[in-house]
C-alpha cells in the first residue's frame, strides 16, 4: 500500500502543470493499490493550492512556509523535502523533471541514500515501484523496479494525463527545518524568460523548425503558426548552432524533452538525437519537402511538401478554425 508524496512546485506564483499530472497519475496507483497520495508544497507566502491539489487527487497536502522559499536554492530545498520525508516517510516522491526538478530530485536522492530513476513516463506497482523510462535516445523503454524505503522519481511532463478524480484535500503543515547557516551558495539573482512566453516542456502544442526554413528571416513563420495554435515555438540544433534561434528553444537529446499533444516539425530532417527529444509527443505531424526524410517514420500524419507553401496556408486554415 503505497504512500506518495508529490512535490507541489511553483514559479512565480504559478504552480507547474506537472505538479497536477502526478497527482492525477499518484492517485490512480493508490486507489488500484491502497496508500494515499501527498502533495508537499513550499512557499514564501500565503498560498493556497489544497482545493486545485485535491481536485487532481491529494489525500493531503503538507506546506511549508518560509521567506527563504521566495525563490529557489537548491541547498535549503533539498534541507526541506528531506526533513518532510524523515517525519512522514512516503514510498514514492514524485518531482516533475522541469529545470528545478531535475536539480532537486539527484540531491534530494543523495541526501536520503535512496533510489532516483529520472525522466519518467510510467508508473506501476508490482509488490514495489515500477519505473518506465526512455533509453537508448527514446528508441525503447527500460522498466525499471526500485528497492529501499523510499524511491525519487523524476516525471516527465505531458507524460500523464490531468484527471479530476479527487475532492478537497486535507490541509496540514511541517517544519522545514532550515539551516541557512549551513548553505556553502546562495543565489543572489535569477533571469527568466521573457514574460508570457509558453514553456516548451509544458506546452500542449509545439511547433519547431529545422534547416529546411533554409534563414532566420523565415523563423517568423514558425512563429506564426505557433501563435495560431497558441503553441510554443521550438527548433533543431542544425538552426541553434546556426545562430538563427537561441538555445531556449532546442529540441533534442542536447536540448529540451518535450511531449505534447501535438508536435508538428517545419523542415526538419529527423536526427536521431532531435527524435529523442520530441518522439513521446501524443501526435507528430512532420512537413518536409523530401517524402524520404526520416521525420516521417515517426510521424502520424506527413506532408511532403514545401514549407514555405504549406505553412501560411496551414497558418490561415488554424485561424480560421480559431475565429470559430
Amino acid at each position: 500500500m503505497p504512500n506518495i508524496a508529490v512535490f507541489i512546485e511553483q514559479r512565480a506564483g504559478q504552480i507547474k502543470k506537472v505538479a497536477w499530472q502526478m497527482l492525477s497519475e499518484a492517485r490512480k496507483l493508490t486507489d488500484a493499490h491502497g496508500g494515499e497520495v501527498w502533495g508537499v508544497h513550499l512557499h514564501a507566502a500565503s498560498c493556497n493550492v489544497n482545493e486545485d491539489a485535491g481536485k487532481h487527487g491529494a489525500h493531503k497536502v503538507f506546506t511549508a512556509e518560509a521567506a527563504e522559499f521566495d525563490r529557489y536554492d537548491s541547498e535549503l530545498w533539498t534541507q526541506a523535502m528531506a526533513a518532510f520525508i524523515n517525519e512522514h516517510k512516503p514510498d514514492v516522491v514524485l518531482v516533475g523533471s522541469t529545470a528545478m526538478g531535475k536539480d532537486l530530485a539527484p540531491r534530494l536522492a543523495a541526501r536520503l541514500k535512496a533510489a532516483c530513476v529520472s525522466d519518467a513516463v510510467g508508473l506501476s506497482w508490482d509488490g514495489g515501484l515500477v519505473v518506465r523510462r526512455p533509453v537508448f535516445a527514446g528508441k525503447c523503454y527500460a522498466d525499471v523496479a526500485t528497492r529501499g524505503d523510499v524511491a525519487v522519481v523524476g516525471i516527465r511532463p505531458n507524460a500523464f494525463a490531468l484527471a479530476e478524480t479527487g475532492g478537497a484535500a486535507e490541509a496540514a503543515t511541517f517544519s522545514p527545518g532550515l539551516d541557512a547557516g549551513a548553505a556553502k551558495a546562495k543565489v543572489s539573482a535569477v533571469e527568466t524568460a521573457a514574460a508570457g512566453q509558453i514553456s516548451l516542456t509544458e506546452a500542449e502544442v509545439v511547433v519547431s523548425g529545422g534547416r529546411g526554413i533554409k534563414g532566420p528571416e523565415n523563423y517568423a513563420m514558425i512563429e506564426k503558426l505557433a501563435e495560431a495554435f497558441g503553441a510554443a515555438s521550438g527548433a533543431s540544433r542544425a538552426i541553434v548552432d546556426a545562430g538563427w534561434v537561441d538555445y531556449s528553444h532546442q529540441v533534442g537529446q542536447t536540448g529540451k524533452t518535450v511531449a505534447p499533444n501535438l508536435y508538428v516539425a517545419c523542415g526538419i530532417s529527423g536526427a536521431i538525437q532531435h527524435l529523442a527529444g520530441m518522439s513521446s509527443s501524443k501526435c507528430i505531424v512532420a512537413i518536409n519537402k523530401d517524402a524520404a526524410a526520416p521525420i516521417f517514420k515517426v510521424a502520424d500524419y506527413g506532408i511532403a511538401g514545401d514549407v514555405f507553401e504549406v505553412l501560411p496556408a496551414l497558418t490561415e486554415a488554424v485561424q480560421e478554425i480559431k475565429k470559430g
